[in-house]
């Protein structure tokens, strides 16, 4: 598997690399928010670990670009990327997490970080993204209503459209949608979906829950789909 790892300290991204080849992945390096963007597009990569402060244009940005959502930008979006994000930044802020999943990043890592965290999220983020339904022998299709998503294919689809998902999004649809009717605390989607303990995540499920809604729902304010039940959690109703 190939890993690309954005970050302008070349010493930090070299460091990074040495982490991962000793785990057996292949790294590609790149240090600007354009150069990022590139490499996300010429390589066949399975991970991208992007640090939010470059030069050119910063890591959020390049975030968009990589999953086609920024305007101004010629034909991202059909080139756009589902591949899993790591966040890299040296602010804790919650506000900074928020907006780094907001751009599309699948998970947040602040700096400095324990090296053995990093691979860490990196083999959650690698597991997810190429093991959901990996098992299966058979096709498993899951409905709610218009709502459906395919495990084999690791596709969702509203009334027949389909709908582009990140890994994480698409976990956490396919864990509440095998349950439909049930409801789930934010720790126990938490737990069930990123596949550790749960350390405050509330906003890291609330912003994934969100941009689910967005990319399902006709009117992501009155849910028909995905609802929360105040107190408790998150629900797919089951149609």
């Amino acid at each position: 598997m190939t890993i690309l790892v954005c970050d302008d300290d070349r010493e930090i991204a070299e460091a990074i690399a040495i982490y991962l080849r000793h785990e057996g992945y292949d790294a590609v390096l790149a240090h600007t928010g354009p150069e990022a963007v590139a490499a996300a597009r010429e390589h066949d990569v399975q991970l991208i670990i992007m640090d939010v402060m470059m030069p050119g244009f910063d890591g959020l940005r390049a975030t968009m670009r990589i999953r086609g959502g920024e305007e101004g930008s010629p034909g991202a979006r059909s080139q756009s990327s589902n591949v899993p994000i790591l966040m890299l930044s040296a602010r804790s802020e919650d506000t900074d997490k928020v907006i780094g999943l907001n751009m599309g990043a699948d998970d947040y890592l602040t700096k400095p970080f324990n090296p053995l965290e990093l691979i860490a999220r990196v083999k959650s983020l690698l597991r997810r993204y190429t093991q959901l339904g990996a098992q299966n022998t058979a096709p498993e299709v899951y409905r709610s209503g218009e709502l459906e998503l395919d495990e084999m294919s690791k596709t969702a689809a509203v009334d027949g459209e389909e709908v582009r998902l990140t890994p994480v999004e698409f976990g956490i649809l396919s864990f509440l949608l095998k349950n439909a009717g049930r409801v789930f605390s934010i720790a126990q989607i938490y737990e069930n979906v990123w596949d550790e303990p749960a350390f405050s995540p509330e906003n890291t499920v609330a912003v994934h829950i969100r941009r689910i809604r967005e990319k399902i729902e006709i009117d992501p304010k009155n849910p028909k789909y995905l609802k929360v039940v105040w107190g408790i959690g998150y629900k797919i109703e089951k149609l």
